[in-house]
């Protein structure tokens, strides 16, 4: 089978012309990204991410290129705009809604990136992003703990958070940074713009139980989006045909889920098991019995 290159969005945004740019000034060379890392002292992987436009490059590789290339500053230029962008463009539309939306609901199986501590975001990201270098971890880490600030601002959007009991339970980051992590998802939860529920396994299936995370922005003009994001990919839905199903879904959900009085309970005993664990590991460190 014919090897086929990423299809590229040059016009989408400065960070995926930079990209665009990369792969155009290597094929016009007639180089393999392998052969332009190996010019360039850079890791091929990492090379491939930022031509995908999925990872910003560190300060260092625009220089690089354009002495490569002897592209006279074009590449510096153009990075000067791509790092005012901290989140690849196929995810900047769903942060410029986000930003914008006066009511937020989402379930997940994760804690969601708007309650994540740092510790908890940065192993999260890094079980997923396996092989990234870690400027690049922590360059994401901090584009997603910046988007909290919008909750602790004078007119926060009313935030409503239902949590698949396995977000508790799932050991990311080991025993303290759990128990940390749910200590401030109880802080969180105590805000009066902010509402969290978990869905306990007792509920059994469920409309979402096949996917990864469900959020609804409700804009200020009354309008609503979904997104949808599962491990590979998310995607945006603005027709009304398919917000008016998730919006089914999630109020599914609602129902299905504990009280937030309940689930706080049930947060505390869980952060009570990790704490236990964490102080006592036993021949299985933290591992968590399901009830």
């Amino acid at each position: 089978m014919t090897f086929q290159p990423r299809e590229l969005f040059p016009d989408r945004s400065a960070r995926d012309l930079f990209g665009a740019e990369i792969r155009r000034h290597r094929e016009k060379a007639d180089m393999s990204l392998r052969r332009l890392s190996e010019v360039l002292n850079y890791s091929k992987s990492h090379l491939a991410r930022i031509e995908a436009a999925e990872s910003l490059p560190y300060d260092d590789l625009p220089a690089k290129l354009d002495a490569c290339f002897g592209s006279d500053g074009m590449f510096a230029r153009v990075y000067a705009l791509a790092k005012n962008e901290p989140f690849p463009g196929k995810y900047r539309r769903v942060m410029e809604i986000e930003s914008r939306a006066a009511i937020i609901e989402e379930y997940g199986s994760v804690i969601p990136g708007l309650l994540q501590t740092p510790e908890y975001a940065q192993r999260l990201i890094r079980g997923v992003h396996v092989h990234a270098p870690n400027a690049e971890i922590d360059a994401m880490v901090t584009a997603r703990i910046d988007r909290q600030a919008r909750l602790s601002r004078a007119k926060p959007p009313r935030c409503w958070f239902i949590l698949d009991e396995s977000a508790l339970r799932r050991p990311v980051g080991g025993c303290e940074v759990m128990r940390r992590q749910l200590e401030s998802l109880i802080e969180g939860g105590t805000q009066t713009h902010i509402s969290v529920q978990v869905l306990p396994f007792t509920s059994g299936e469920h409309p979402e139980i096949l996917g990864g995370s469900l959020v609804l922005y409700t804009m200020p003009d009354q309008s609503m989006v979904a997104y949808a994001e599962s491990s590979e990919s998310g995607k945006l839905f603005e027709d009304r045909e398919t917000v008016a199903r998730r919006r089914e879904n999630y109020d599914l959900l609602r129902a299905m889920a504990l009280s937030p009085r309940d689930s706080e309970a049930v947060i505390r005993a869980v952060m009570k098991d990790w704490t236990h664990a964490n102080h006592h590991p036993g021949p299985e460190p933290c591992h968590l019995a399901q009830e």
